[in-house]
């Protein structure tokens, strides 16, 4: 895991949104949402449409973690 997609579902919790009802505005399919859900990475598109349609920037939604550390996402 080297990606964290916590801040991403805590900024959908606040803006009163489910995960599928982003996955219809930002137009990516219910695969990318399940990787996006396991923290798996994503392309850079689906990062992009994600940030247009929440109108935020990619470190609103999404955390780098540190190489080779088995640290759980917060």
């Amino acid at each position: 895991m080297d990606v964290c997609y916590n801040k991403l579902f805590k900024l959908l919790i606040d803006k009163g949104l489910k995960k599928t009802e982003l996955a219809k505005i930002a137009g990516f399919s219910q695969n990318t949402l399940a990787k996006l859900s396991k923290n798996e990475t994503v392309s850079m598109d689906i990062i992009i449409k994600i940030c247009r349609a929440l109108d935020c920037t990619v470190d609103d939604i999404l955390d780098i973690l540190p190489v080779n550390e088995e640290v759980m996402c917060k």
